[in-house]
């Protein structure tokens, strides 16, 4: 479980008196989307709709529906100047009481987008794999270290699903497709071997290794002689974190990463969601 979810579990169990604003309609310029969803108590929110005098007014508007002091069941807003905000878009707000059918529901839609969050596996819990695993449990990501020492293990502080593997390159079978790989071991000959392993597969989104070009160079050489095609590294991202930022820190080279990552899940959903020729 990452941050954000148990922060929303923890929110949920404190507050039974909530109303769920969701973002119902958005065209032009709007600063979240469609689907977009906050809940608000009394005292407490959870969430964004975006910030700003949309976000105010709706929170004012769910609060009047919690002290039964009226409040509309939608709103629709022009995000200009009549409310101080340049977005220029205009978004439509559905406010929902949270009764006991209503969180069955939000139950529901909560269990699904988790099931469906990208997954990042993380082999080796070093200094750069534990930076890496504080970075991106705080996105909406399910996040796995593989590492073949307890002590290492031991020492992470995120909240991350994690395995302790004598075979590490072993568990690269059980990715998902559409997932991450980044491999951050203590060890050159583990990461090609699981280098290999991961770039067997073409159903990942994003292989990364850490590393430098001359680590690239060798790991050219360790598929020529395990007889595999170097074309197949064209699909490996070494070193992490590309090479624009001159900086070795652990959390740095996390940082960049981490944004690497993103940006090869939003290509991954983009090709994903193309359409195909007839």
């Amino acid at each position: 479980m990452n941050f954000l979810q148990d922060s929303l579990e923890g929110f949920l169990a404190r507050e039974h008196r909530i109303v769920i604003v969701e973002i119902t309609a958005a065209s032009g310029s709007t600063p979240r989307d469609e689907g977009t969803f906050m809940l608000v108590a009394p005292t407490e929110i959870h969430g964004t709709v975006g910030g700003g005098q949309l976000e105010y007014d709706a929170i004012e508007n769910a609060r009047k529906m919690l002290a039964g002091a009226g409040g509309e069941a939608r709103l629709d807003i022009p995000l200009g100047p009549e409310i101080g905000q340049c977005c220029g878009g205009r978004v439509e707000l559905a406010f929902t009481i949270a009764d006991e059918a209503a969180r069955r529901t939000l139950d529901a839609r909560l269990a699904e987008e988790e099931r469906r969050k990208p997954q990042v596996w993380i082999f080796g819990a070093g200094h750069v794999g534990r930076a890496l695993s504080d970075a991106l449990t705080m996105l909406p990501l399910n996040v796995f270290v593989v590492e073949a020492r307890q002590s290492e293990l031991d020492q992470l502080t995120s909240e991350v699903h994690h395995r302790l593997a004598a075979l590490p390159e072993a568990l690269v079978a059980d990715v998902p497709p559409g997932s991450a790989i980044v491999i951050v071991t203590h060890d050159h000959a583990l990461d090609f071997l699981i280098g290999q392993e991961a770039l067997a597969r073409t159903d990942l989104a994003y292989v990364g290794m850490v590393g430098s070009k001359s680590k690239r160079a060798s790991f050219l050489h360790h598929l020529e002689r395990q007889g595999i095609d170097r074309g197949a590294a064209d699909r490996l991202v070494l070193p992490i974190g590309g090479t624009e930022v001159d900086d070795k820190r652990p959390e740095v080279i996390a940082a960049m990463t981490t944004s690497e990552v993103l940006l090869a899940f939003a290509a991954w959903r983009h090709r994903d969601s193309a359409p195909t020729a007839d």
